[in-house]
């Protein structure tokens, strides 16, 4: 069984990879998007979406990152998949799942779910890209409006020459509503002989094995169950106990730390009480902890705050 992290956009940035992988035995990250447009775009950007490139590639811990590119014209994608291998990426990762709005009205993320064509097309170009060594991976959900695409897109994507494929059981339309329908991807599990990544709705190890056994996957990726229990994929593999609160709050503590470290103590607020948020799911005190901070708008409050707990 390998366990990933997932690519999560505004969330899961090289520090926030850096802390999870530290405690967790993950095989792999995927890093937040790179927007591909018209253009071959420049060093600086792959830089700043994963400064693990200065480290071949790797988190500090050793875990290896993955690029995710998203876009929707397959010669700029192949053209910033050749950018980033060239710069030392490891592998590549193609974003056909992301639900937000924004992203989909510019024909991004999941919205390229409906023409598996293009999704064919995308893929053919960027494996042809890439050397033939790296893996491409690709990550859909289950459908656009309704769950009735998977296996024609599943199917495109592997004709493509994709390496192995991130299943999200859920379509765009559900959005993040439970349940997620991991029975649906036992069909593209069927269907493909690549390796499938079951991804949806998996809060603890009980509801990974429970995901393995109904998607026939072995290998698992984890999103927003592993910002809520921090040490969730060492549950998982290791059968670790949960965190402790007091644990979580050290390493709140240790993520304000490298917020400062790494220049971006400017975004901490904010993304210390996301994370809060994500906690909640798991820890009845983040919800008090929230509290006690929402208004808060500097670093140095809330590190206060968590220090008196």
């Amino acid at each position: 069984m390998r366990l990933i992290l997932a690519p999560m956009e505004g969330v899961l940035d090289h520090l926030m990879r850096d802390l999870l992988t530290r405690i967790n035995p993950f095989d792999l990250c995927v890093t937040e998007f790179v927007r591909v447009v018209d253009m071959r775009l420049p060093p600086r950007v792959f830089y700043r979406l994963c400064p693990e490139l200065h480290q071949g590639c790797q988190t500090p811990a050793g875990t290896p990152v993955r690029i995710q590119l998203l876009g929707q014209e397959p010669d700029w994608l192949a053209e910033n998949a050749d950018q980033a291998c060239l710069l030392g990426a490891q592998g590549i990762d193609l974003n056909f799942g992301c639900p937000a709005k924004t992203v989909n009205k510019s024909r991004g993320g999941a919205a390229l779910l409906a023409d598996s064509e293009l999704l064919y097309q995308i893929a053919k170009a960027v494996r042809a890209a890439v050397p033939a060594h790296l893996p491409v991976s690709a990550k859909i959900r289950l459908g656009l409006e309704d769950r009735d695409s998977y296996l024609e897109n599943s199917q495109a994507l592997a004709a493509g020459g994709i390496s192995e494929l991130a299943v999200h059981a859920r379509s765009k339309q559900d959005g993040y509503r439970p349940p997620a329908y991991w029975p649906l991807v036992a069909d593209i599990r069927q269907a493909l002989s690549i390796p499938v990544i079951i991804n949806g709705e998996i809060w603890n190890a009980q509801q990974a094995l429970a995901a393995q056994a109904q998607s026939q996957c072995c290998d698992v990726m984890l999103g927003r169950g592993a910002l809520a229990l921090p040490n969730l994929a060492a549950t998982i593999k290791h059968h670790a106990p949960t965190m402790s609160w007091s644990q979580v709050v050290a390493l709140l503590l240790d993520y304000s730390a490298l917020e400062v470290e790494g220049d971006k103590g400017v975004y901490y607020p904010n993304r210390i009480k996301q994370w809060l948020r994500y906690l909640k799911e798991q820890y009845p005190q983040a919800a008090s902890l929230f509290t006690q901070v929402r208004t808060l708008k500097h670093t140095d409050d809330i590190r206060r705050t968590l220090i008196a707990l």
